[in-house]
């Protein structure tokens, strides 16, 4: 029977990550990023103003061998200040849902944090592949995230050395996975309606449908199911890596919130609505029982979590702007920061 239950679960967590939910993502990558041989090192190429306090960086990547480009927003008050790095969904855009649709500019404004946001690495889990990929392309998202890019914002933006990061959906395994192997990294990691585990059944179905869901193959990520690559990978398996960072885990119930059905109200197309709102409702309710499955596992090694569970809520990003603030005061004192505007 718990074989079939997890079996079960993995169904609905893979949806989670795979499946386009109600007014949450955008539609796939229809080829995989270029590579340019003239990216050998990894430089910053030029910034372009986008509004106040927030820029876009293009930064040329040597393990991508591409430019990739980054949208940072400048906290307030003085510098130095720390720097939160927040990771997108399965789709990942050309610029990042935290910007188009999880209001997150608006929530920084006046708070004293440097706010980084990738753009690109659709359905590569933010992690350094096995090989090239002919639909994703090649992915090496952890050597860019932790040697690459820090060096490079940080000096730009001034960075007092305080780091954080968090994510959302396939961004929230990344923001915990990176957490967890690279110990000390970040003061805080924050994972918001995420499933953490890769190596079990559960795990390893959610990885390969979200991965084969945007066309890549799954053994180019981390080799076959035997590797031991997927196990390094899991989370789950190695929470105790995350003893000494703060913790933030939260998930809605996948109840339709005021914004669901504000959204259905005043939808062109109510049917097609609904079946979006259903949709994002399975998929919140898988992210709630993986979110529930490792926070048991971070308190039986007496690792120290917030847990915060929405009441209403699916898997769309006006529901993810809704755990932002929940998440923002477990960070900030981690950082050394009020959560307070300023």
């Amino acid at each position: 029977m718990r074989l079939w239950a997890a079996l079960g679960a993995a169904a609905a967590a893979a949806a989670l990550l795979s499946a386009t939910p109600a007014h949450a993502e955008e539609p796939a990558a229809p080829a995989p990023p270029p590579i340019d041989p003239a990216v050998t090192r990894t430089t910053l190429v030029r910034g372009e103003f986008r509004g106040p306090g927030w820029e876009r960086l293009y930064v040329a990547s040597a393990s991508m061998r591409r430019e990739i480009a980054v949208d940072v927003l400048r906290g307030s008050g003085p510098g130095p200040r720390p720097t939160l790095y927040m990771l997108d969904g399965v789709e990942a855009g050309d610029v990042s849902g935290w910007l188009t649709k999880g209001g997150a500019a608006q929530f920084f404004s006046g708070r004293p944090v440097d706010v980084v946001f990738t753009s690109g690495g659709v359905g590569s889990m933010y992690t350094d592949w096995d090989r090239y990929d002919h639909a994703l392309g090649l992915n090496r998202w952890e050597t860019f995230l932790i040697d690459e890019l820090p060096p490079i914002v940080e000096s730009h933006l001034g960075g007092d050395g305080r780091r954080a990061i968090a994510g959302v959906s396939m961004g929230a395994q990344a923001a915990l996975m990176l957490a967890g192997r690279h110990p000390g990294r970040y003061r805080a990691v924050a994972g918001i309606s995420g499933c953490y585990s890769t190596a079990d059944d559960l795990g390893q179905a959610v990885t390969r449908i979200t991965v084969g869901s945007r066309g890549g193959n799954p053994e180019n990520l981390w080799g076959p199911p035997s590797s031991p690559e997927w196990a390094a990978h899991d989370s789950h398996l190695n929470a105790d890596a995350l003893r000494g960072t703060v913790v933030h885990l939260s998930a809605a119930t996948g109840l339709p919130s005021l914004p669901d059905l504000v959204a259905v109200a005043t939808a062109v197309d109510v049917p097609e609505a609904l079946r979006m709102v259903g949709g994002g409702a399975a998929l919140e309710a898988g992210a709630r029982s993986c979110t529930e499955r490792f926070a048991t596992r971070l308190a039986q090694l007496g690792i120290p979590a917030t847990v915060h569970y929405a009441d209403a809520g699916t898997h769309s990003w006006p529901d993810f702007a809704v755990q932002l603030p929940a998440a923002w005061q477990t960070i900030a004192p981690a950082l050394g920061v009020g959560w307070e505007r300023r």
